[in-house]
């Protein structure tokens, strides 16, 4: 009888306990590997949002929030730019592109409505290897006409020349930008968009956002407007309140409200909430020593931007991470811990074993197996508990790494490819083999003392 057939034997006659084992160090490694895979992967999603990208401008109270907001649509910006001030900056160095960018309304309050020019479609790069490119019909060409990412096509349904109308407001911020808590959002029904196109899939949290002009967005704001001051009973210039401002009153009719058009909108009207640049550079060179005076710059404009917040989102993206990466060691940690307490399952598996199994190993002795083979077979049954529970925790680990991904991708837009590099999976699974099997070393140690005579008698 050879010494694999004599443990799986052994693993077979206590079939429950060693599969509450194993799959409790499945769970270690799979907790394990999933925080590990995830930590690179989610880092690349986040930095693939950023695209080309070199320099973000808002006026947000940081330059992580003002890149969380500006770029991953995580709350609407409530601090709007000029024209003027845009116009200002897009002209004061050498810059590739200037896009300005206006957030703040959604459709069903869901999807972030980014209201832009062209030049975002043409210039501006998602990622750095997926420019933008249409699966179906084109760009905006005038106003009231809107432009899908593929993640709102795919959930939503809609199609080319279907009529969409945005709300106010995005589900994040919606609640502390109403007027009351708990308000419903304003819908801006008295204006439809028309799909003219259907971005295809860039695997960034673009995907997630619907597109319009920006005249769309200022006629609607400029109706807000015109709205605030009849039913105030006052005048633009007493009761103007920006597109950074919700407090305005959403219980009047609409319906009664005469037309707008182009000509009805004022300056003040004009305003966006964000600057996408990239800076101009020769082919083969680096964009490095040109951020640090070019931000600079910007900043020390005061005559027209006197709180601004300039970004550099991939900087920023790595201090997110950092702070990130903190709690990721603690939970690194946890994992680490949750692994210890499964070799701490099998020491006590096979201790608890070993008074039923001293008459087995006193009959092994009295067939000529030894005491450095009986101590051999009790740790390598650990280490195959352990193998077993390694193996059972990578698929477990790719199960869960792929509904992280999904969950990622359902809730933020982000594409996460959670990468298993062979270094890594070997170093887990070889350390879990290694627990295991000292984990065994113990009741090894007791089977390797087992009296044989003592555990021979006849059971009385």
């Amino acid at each position: 009888m050879t010494d694999l057939t004599i443990i799986l034997r052994s693993l077979k006659a206590r079939a429950f306990s060693t599969t509450v084992t194993a799959f409790t160090v499945a769970v270690a490694v799979a907790l394990m590997l999933v925080l590990l895979s995830m930590r690179d992967a989610g880092r690349q999603a986040f930095e693939r949002g950023t695209g080309n990208m070199h320099l973000l401008v808002s006026r947000d109270q940081s330059p992580l929030v003002s890149v969380l907001n500006g770029v991953f649509y995580a709350n609407a910006p409530r601090s709007p730019i000029t024209m003027d001030e845009y116009e200002r900056i897009a002209g004061s160095g050498p810059l590739e592109f200037a896009i300005p960018v206006q957030l703040g309304d959604s459709y069903e309050a869901k999807w972030p409505a980014v209201a832009t020019t062209p030049e975002y479609f043409t210039l501006f790069k998602p990622a750095e290897d997926a420019a933008w490119t249409f699966s179906k019909g084109r760009a905006f060409a005038k106003e009231m006409e809107v432009v899908l990412g593929a993640a709102v096509a795919s959930a939503t349904g809609l199609r080319l020349d279907d009529q969409i109308v945005l709300t106010h407001g995005i589900a994040q911020s919606r609640n502390a930008s109403s007027a009351e808590p708990g308000a419903p959002p304003h819908v801006h029904s008295e204006f439809k968009y028309t799909v003219v196109g259907i971005l295809a899939p860039t695997g960034t949290i673009h995907d997630r956002a619907v597109f319009t002009n920006l005249d769309s967005t200022w006629l609607i704001h400029a109706f807000d407007r015109r709205e605030r001051e009849e039913h105030a009973g006052g005048t633009p210039d007493e009761h103007h309140n920006d597109h950074g401002d919700h407090g305005h009153d959403h219980g009047h009719d609409h319906e009664a409200e005469a037309p707008i058009t182009l000509n009805d909108i004022t300056p003040a009207d004009r305003k966006i909430t964000d600057i996408y640049i990239a800076i101009a550079t020769r082919p083969g060179a680096t964009v490095s020593a040109s951020i640090g005076p070019i931000a600079a710059g910007l900043v020390r404009d005061t005559t027209f931007n006197p709180a601004l917040t300039v970004a550099s989102p991939a900087a920023e993206i790595g201090k997110l991470f950092v702070i990130v990466g903190s709690i990721d060691s603690i939970f690194i940690a946890m994992a680490i811990v949750v692994m210890v307490s499964s070799g701490v399952g099998i020491l006590l598996s096979l201790y608890n074993s070993m008074s039923e199994r001293r008459r087995q190993i006193a009959v092994l002795r009295v067939l000529g197996c030894s005491r450095a083979r009986v101590f051999s077979l009790i740790v390598t049954e650990s280490a195959m508990i352990g193998t077993i529970g390694a193996l059972a925790g990578l698929a477990l680990s790719l199960a869960g790494g792929l509904l992280v991904a999904g969950v990622l991708k359902d809730r933020l837009g982000l594409v996460v490819h959670p990468v298993y590099s062979p270094p890594m999976i070997g170093a887990v699974v070889l350390g879990t083999i290694v627990l295991a099997a000292l984990a065994g070393l113990l009741p090894a140690l007791i089977a390797y003392r087992t009296p044989v005579a003592n555990n021979l008698k006849p059971i009385g």
